[in-house]
């Protein structure tokens, strides 16, 4: 069992985000506890939507924890809301990475090539100081071309240029580096790069190759919430052993199950109910 910090938002009326994450972690045997980094009422696309920061309560928690001697074999970070809170908990995670803690970054900030509703190009900034103390981050492909620079193409990638993203990724200051929602050369797919070295926290197949492709057939139901728990299977698989390329596989075989089972629901912007789903991890 790894104990595993959860650094995200708080939506009340939604399975979305830390909502999401933990009781899959939990299930997958891990220990998981949270920072929040916001109560949100509701996701952001219902257009009306209260959102109260909580930098104050995190520059608070931090050092009691640190005085109370916590530690922690992962930590997942997600959706920033200022320069402030960035940096407090970019200056936590390098700290921490330097202890053996592994870094993971989901740099949530849009998708279908455009910002989600409130976000700006400050967002993308601070992304790039979380990408910087990374371990392993997940970008969807409209958010690993703000990060990159590089410009979204509807038609999608060329092998080549997926690799290209993904050296630039890496380039911020991630270790390693998986784009989900990516379409190379006409094929849906999840790409990835390894890191250059073995790392502690979690397997890879050097064998294999610094580059890896997974093709995936796409159903036409948009979930919010499914990059949450696409990481969250990712690092519950990773944390207990399996390599990266396996990790990610088995997390977008049960996202596809997740949707096929719930693309009845009539609000996909409160997400999956994930409690009643379990069976599908």
């Amino acid at each position: 069992m790894k104990q595993i910090l959860l650094i995200n938002d708080v939506v009340g009326c939604s399975h979305v985000g830390m909502v999401a994450m933990l009781p899959i972690l939990t299930y997958l045997g891990h220990a998981a506890y949270n920072l929040p980094t916001a109560l949100v009422s509701n996701t952001l696309d219902y257009g009306r939507f209260n959102v109260l920061e909580t930098t104050d309560y995190m520059r608070g928690a931090i050092p009691v924890w640190q005085q109370l001697g916590f530690t922690f074999d992962a930590v997942c970070t997600g959706l920033m809301f200022s320069e402030g809170q960035s940096r407090l908990v970019a200056g936590y995670c390098k700290e921490l990475g330097q202890a053996g803690t592994t870094i993971f970054v989901d740099p949530i900030m849009g998708d279908g090539g455009r910002l989600y509703n409130g976000m700006g190009q400050e967002n993308v900034a601070l992304m790039r100081e979380m990408v910087s103390v990374a371990d392993l981050i997940f970008p969807n492909y409209t958010e690993a071309c703000y990060l990159t620079g590089i410009g979204y193409k509807a038609e999608g990638m060329t092998w080549a240029e997926a690799c290209a993203m993904l050296d630039a990724l890496v380039a911020i200051g991630t270790k390693s580096a998986i784009i989900t929602s990516a379409r190379v050369e006409g094929r849906t797919c999840v790409v990835g790069r390894r890191s250059e070295a073995p790392l502690a926290g979690f397997q890879q197949n050097i064998s294999e190759g610094l580059y890896f492709r997974l093709d995936y057939d796409e159903i036409p139901v948009l979930f919010h919430g499914t990059g949450d728990i696409f990481s969250a299977v990712l690092i519950g698989h990773l944390l207990k052993g399996e390599p990266l390329k396996l990790s990610t596989q088995t997390a977008m075989t049960v996202v596809s199950r997740l949707i096929e089972r719930n693309k009845e629901l009539p609000d996909k912007c409160r997400g999956i109910p994930i409690e009643q789903c379990l069976d599908l991890l």
